[in-house]
């Protein structure tokens, strides 16, 4: 019985350890995809070229609201890094994440933001 127990107990947390990332990883190329569809609107991913919103190259790992956008006040005077865990959380529900009005849409869907924040790394 206590075999039983155990292993059933040790699957249990071997499960929860194979699942245990809060983010799961994303596809770039996927990511491009899904950037083309829903974001490239408002986004370019061409350095100091910018639309409705600013040009995302290079954002990965750069500090929030450090853009020459001159039009750009989402993020003004924010004070985090563009991360996984930040653009997930951002994507998901901009003004939660912010606190006021940033960006408008949301990417809903765990694996699409995963493969963006993917294809954003990729982004020089």
């Amino acid at each position: 019985m206590r075999k039983g127990i155990f292993l059933a107990i040790s699957l249990g947390l071997v499960a929860a350890l194979a699942g245990g990332s809060a983010m799961a990883a994303g596809d770039a190329e996927i990511g491009a995809k899904v950037f083309k569809k829903r974001c490239k609107t408002c986004h370019t991913v061409k350095a100091g070229k910018h639309k409705l919103g600013p040009s995302l190259a290079g954002m990965f790992g750069s500090k929030s609201g450090a853009t020459d956008f001159k039009k750009y006040k989402g993020l003004k005077g924010s004070d985090f890094v563009w991360n996984e865990e930040n653009l997930d959380k951002f994507l998901a529900n901009p003004k939660k994440f912010v606190g006021k009005k940033s960006m408008t849409f949301k990417l809903k869907k765990a694996n699409e933001r995963a493969n963006v924040i993917e294809y954003l790394k990729t982004l020089k």
